[in-house]
């Protein structure tokens, strides 16, 4: 008899995307003719970056002439794009990396979910919360979660990020083997300093854990003095994994590429604690046996990127959507709502009216004035009374949405 995996009974039936999608589809069938405003989900507003499509129609002519090998596609992907990676992202920041501790993927979300397979089911995980749900939901397919016990997974430490901490997680009290960190954080927009990130840096250290740094939007860092990558900091090389993604670079959407970089120094340890074993090795061998990579056509527009026209078009794209994002801080503020994030990543962190539920406030804002957000349930317990809504949208979205949230206020 062939038995399943009870752990994944354990997740939630009703994702917050799709039941968002179920609640703008029953506004549809009641209000056919009134177009909504979808602040929702990021949608590039701008093409695709010139510099990106002349690299993958190049890419798929190479395939055509049969210029193209596998063996170009490996494992860890294209050694050009992993090289330009190196070179643009970190070097310049003084973080000095070998070329084999970067492994592209075919979206950084694969790997979010996917890294957590190197590590026992019965390790202890914290999570700065509010955060992706994706962070609990896939540690709770081994078992790693627990259970969801009045909205919270019973087995996991949350690191609270409220306004009276500026949304900035503090140390826990106790030990944790695995710890979960977006910088800049999604949903709030927050960005630690280099002195409270160092802080974590030291108690992984400490506590022998491992830090999974989602640094999905950290392109978006406006200021230079903070963090940028958490190998900024002393001794990360040690106890951090990174994140990153293509897919969020402005005008990328639905690329779906980024890179995880997995230094040699990191280590875990067996049960009989007789071993350290790298998680490079480990990722690799995972890897080769669970991956097939990001396509030929999709890492040469990746690589695009990295040239002196891609540079330009991307920052470009950025500053339009950050644009967007002073927009709607500014206009939210004058409004009289308490606004936060949109300075360091493109969307905005807005507490509801009159502190009601999130769900509740973004049925009235869908059904006052048909504008889309995401209720900040949707990231957990400490996402309640809050909602997000994208910037990655085209700016006349966003002054639209403005107009009748404006009007629907008053």
């Amino acid at each position: 008899m062939a038995l399943v995996n009870e752990h994944l009974l354990k997740l939630p039936e009703d994702d917050p995307w799709t039941n968002i999608d179920r609640r703008v589809n029953a506004y549809h069938s009641t209000h056919p003719d009134h177009m909504v405003i979808d602040l929702h989900r990021p949608k590039a507003a701008l093409p695709l970056c010139p510099a990106v499509v002349e690299a993958m129609h190049e890419a798929i002519n190479e395939i055509a002439n049969d210029k193209f090998s596998a063996a170009d596609n490996a494992i860890r992907g294209h050694v050009a794009l992993r090289e330009a990676i190196l070179q643009s992202e970190y070097i310049p920041r003084g973080i000095h990396l070998d070329i084999d501790e970067i492994f592209v993927n075919s979206g950084v979300h694969d790997d979010l979910a996917n890294m957590q397979e190197l590590l026992r089911w019965d390790n202890s995980i914290g999570i700065a919360a509010p955060a992706n749900p994706l962070y609990t939901n896939a540690n709770a397919m081994i078992g790693r979660s627990g259970k969801i016990i009045d909205g919270s997974w019973s087995n996991v430490l949350y690191f609270p990020c409220n306004v009276k901490n500026k949304f900035i997680p503090e140390l826990p009290n106790s030990r944790v083997d695995m710890i979960y960190l977006a910088h800049p954080a999604n949903p709030t927009g927050a960005v630690m300093p280099r002195e409270k990130l160092q802080s974590w840096v030291t108690y992984a250290l400490k506590s022998d854990a491992i830090i999974f740094f989602d640094a999905t939007y950290a392109p978006y860092i406006s200021d230079d003095a903070l963090p940028h990558s958490i190998f900024e900091l002393k001794g990360a090389r040690r106890c951090a994994v990174e994140f990153r993604s293509f897919d969020t670079i402005g005008g990328l959407t639905g690329l779906h590429c980024g890179y995880t970089v997995v230094p040699k120094e990191l280590n875990a340890t067996t049960l009989d604690e007789e071993r350290r074993i790298g998680l490079n090795q480990l990722w690799e061998l995972r890897q080769r046996t669970k991956q097939v990579g990001a396509s030929h056509i999709t890492q040469k527009g990746a690589t695009a990127v990295y040239t002196h026209e891609g540079q330009q078009q991307v920052n470009e794209a950025k500053a339009y959507y950050m644009h967007n994002a002073k927009i709607m801080r500014e206009a939210l503020i004058d409004m009289g709502f308490k606004v936060y994030g949109g300075l360091h990543a493109p969307y905005i962190w807005v507490q509801t009216l009159d502190e009601t539920d999130s769900r509740h406030f973004a049925d009235s804002l869908l059904y006052g004035c048909g504008v889309v957000c995401t209720p900040g349930i949707g990231y957990g317990p400490g996402g309640e009374k809050y909602c997000r809504f994208t910037t990655f949208t085209d700016r006349r979205n966003i002054e639209e949405a403005l107009q009748r949230i404006g009007s629907w206020q008053r």
